[in-house]
């Protein structure tokens, strides 16, 4: 990959890193399920215009948007909201590559490999370590609300990955945009039921700087540029060349959540991070030649603020660029 290319998929990291300290911003001033309806609503409007929509049904993209965008955040946003460091959250939330990788082997039988079955099991062990250190000066509802949003965004991987039709340098795009239609209105519901009307009705008449900043970063530069960046260098690279730079996105988020909220993650915690990030890395590195099979990562289709990895078997090839 050339240098410019190199930096490109750093600055798409740094974006999505930095994404959760402005959703954990936007949340000061908007309750949880009105700001993701207020996001889908920049994401979509006028995107749905100018991005052509991908080669499939809209039962499947209905389907992929209810776990990939509206369970994902609306179950991030909360776990946020609960008090769930930003920067712990990029980090936790990519054990979505590992929860794909086991939805993927149960619900579409794909076999996985060893260094995937030794990646889930580092992950597990990972997740228990931070679970712990939470407990011991935490309450451990805002981490389990976010597994979950990791469990729904690895559905979402596996949908997309069975759903197929997928071809183009822009249909990641088009699948971000075009099944986010489902979340403005679910969301906004959810909102009016939940947080209640004035919950709702308050922060639209009394719109703060803050909450609309947050919006125009989390739906312009995450969710569109971001996506639309890592789309363009899929399409000039090997799946397997690119998505490694995703394992910088927790990294950015913890340094951007240290210096915009003094954020220091406990030793157990910093521990059981590390753990999971080398299962994650376990998983989705392969080596450049192989001699059986390898796996490739791709992209899920989503709005992207922390890179999605959906894993699957594929013949060995070379990886080179």
């Amino acid at each position: 990959m050339r240098s410019r290319d190199s930096a490109l998929a750093v600055l798409v990291a740094l974006i999505w890193g930095t994404n959760f300290v402005a959703i954990r911003t936007g949340l000061d001033s908007m309750p949880p399920l009105l700001f993701l309806a207020v996001r889908f609503v920049v994401v979509c409007v006028p995107a749905i215009c100018l991005v052509r929509r991908p080669a499939l049904p809209w039962r499947d993209l209905a389907l992929i948007g209810l776990f990939t965008s509206l369970g994902q955040f609306a179950l991030m946003y909360l776990a946020l909201h609960l008090g769930m460091p930003p920067g712990l959250s990029s980090l936790v939330l990519q054990a979505q590559v590992l929860l794909t990788v086991v939805i993927a082997a149960l619900w579409l039988r794909e076999r996985p490999s060893v260094p995937q079955r030794l990646g889930v099991a580092l992950g597990g062990a990972g997740l228990v370590t931070i679970a712990v250190g939470r407990g011991l000066s935490a309450p451990v509802l805002p981490l389990v609300v976010l597994v979950l949003a990791a469990v729904s965004w690895a559905v979402g991987n596996v949908l997309t990955r069975r759903a197929g039709g997928l071809t183009g340098p822009s249909a990641g795009l088009g699948v971000t945009v075009w099944s986010g239609l489902v979340v403005p209105l679910p969301a906004l519901a959810l909102s009016l039921a939940i947080e209640g009307p004035n919950a709702v009705g308050s922060p639209l008449a009394h719109v703060q700087w803050s909450a609309v900043l947050s919006t125009a970063y989390t739906a312009y530069l995450s969710s569109l540029l971001g996506y639309g960046i890592w789309n363009t260098l899929l399409s000039r690279h090997p799946v397997a060349t690119v998505t490694p730079f995703a394992m910088l996105v927790p990294v950015f988020g913890m340094a951007a959540a240290a210096l915009a909220f003094g954020e220091r993650p406990t030793m157990l915690e910093a521990v059981g991070g590390a753990v999971l990030l080398a299962g994650v890395g376990v998983a989705v590195l392969r080596p450049r030649r192989s001699a059986d099979l390898t796996v490739d990562v791709e992209p899920a289709a989503r709005p992207a603020a922390e890179a999605a990895d959906l894993v699957q078997l594929t013949p060995a090839r070379s990886t080179s660029p």
